[in-house]
């Protein structure tokens, strides 16, 4: 009978995930040399080639794939093992591994670590900031147990409970502070900045402008809000921000900001975890904890 262990298919995942032993190294926190023998001893404990090894990346052999497909479902059964003690206990206690996505994270974080730190101590939090296409997967997955983002994500696996509603303001340059606040007719004649593809903010404001089928006149892309505030502060264009973001991001940007009229542009952010999860008594808990948080640092 062969002998395999926990970490050999912890290294096994992440050779898998990255398709680069450099990479799956440094995610695993080891040195390649050491990770590449526990995924050669995993092979030669199955009897089995699990990757084809090249110069720069590797490539999983046909059994390897599958092999892959059962390890993460054996890790996902054991986080939850572990996820089921925790659960047992009074207090939730142990690492929260939490994502977020990159327009709410900056913003957001500091509130909610300091009050999650507070409510809950002994919380060991590692966060990770992605994209929400991203964060969903690494949910299913199990190598995230919560995530903070824009609602809804419909997903059947996957809980969510909103935490709170916030509105999309305008930021145009300083000299354009006295104009009228154009609305969506007028702003799909305008030149618009909006990130790039794969962010949800973008298809908001796209989806408040009524251009997801339309062409608009110009559109500029940027990576964070940051840089759209800039760009905005040098005269080329417009772009729509979310509220939490208005106070760190035009402090020092030659911009003006401007709410529309109602009914708002806005968005509902929530948490999101697995169905499956035995710790959904906590995350309502954490939930709390969050939406203190913004209530203590956005409030009405």
């Amino acid at each position: 009978m062969f002998q395999i262990s926990l970490r050999q298919l912890r290294y096994f995942d992440a050779v898998a995930r990255h398709t680069h032993f450099g990479r799956a190294a440094a995610a695993c926190a080891i040195s390649q040399p050491a990770l590449s023998m526990q995924v050669k001893e995993l092979e030669e404990a199955l009897g089995a080639v699990l990757v084809e090894r090249g110069a720069r990346q590797v490539r999983l052999t046909a059994f390897g794939e599958e092999a892959a497909r059962r390890v993460r479902d054996i890790l996902r059964s054991v986080d939850e093992l572990g996820d089921v003690a925790r659960a047992s206990r009074d207090r939730l206690t142990g690492r929260l591994r939490i994502g977020m996505i990159p327009t709410i994270a900056p913003y957001l974080l500091p509130a909610v670590i300091a009050n999650l730190n507070r409510a809950h101590p002994e919380l060991d939090i590692l966060v990770r900031e992605a994209l929400t296409s991203r964060l969903i997967v690494e949910l299913t997955e199990g190598r995230l147990d919560t995530a903070i983002l824009a609602l809804p994500v419909s997903e059947p696996a996957l809980a969510e409970t909103p935490l709170f509603t916030e509105n999309f303001l305008l930021v145009r340059p300083a000299a354009d502070a006295a104009a009228p606040v154009p609305g969506p007719q007028a702003l799909r004649e305008m030149r618009l900045l909006l990130l790039e593809e794969g962010h949800c903010f973008r298809d908001q404001a796209l989806a408040f402008c009524d251009m997801e089928g339309a062409q608009p006149r110009e559109i500029m892309d940027a990576s964070s809000l940051a840089t759209l505030v800039q760009m905005v502060g040098a005269g080329l264009g417009v772009t729509l921000i979310p509220e939490m973001a208005v106070a760190l991001e035009t402090r020092s940007a030659d911009v003006t900001v401007a709410r529309f009229a109602d009914p708002q542009p806005a968005r509902t952010v929530g948490m999101v975890w697995r169905k499956a999860s035995p710790l959904v008594g906590p995350f309502l808990q954490l939930s709390d904890a969050v939406a203190a948080a913004v209530r203590g640092n956005y409030p009405d």
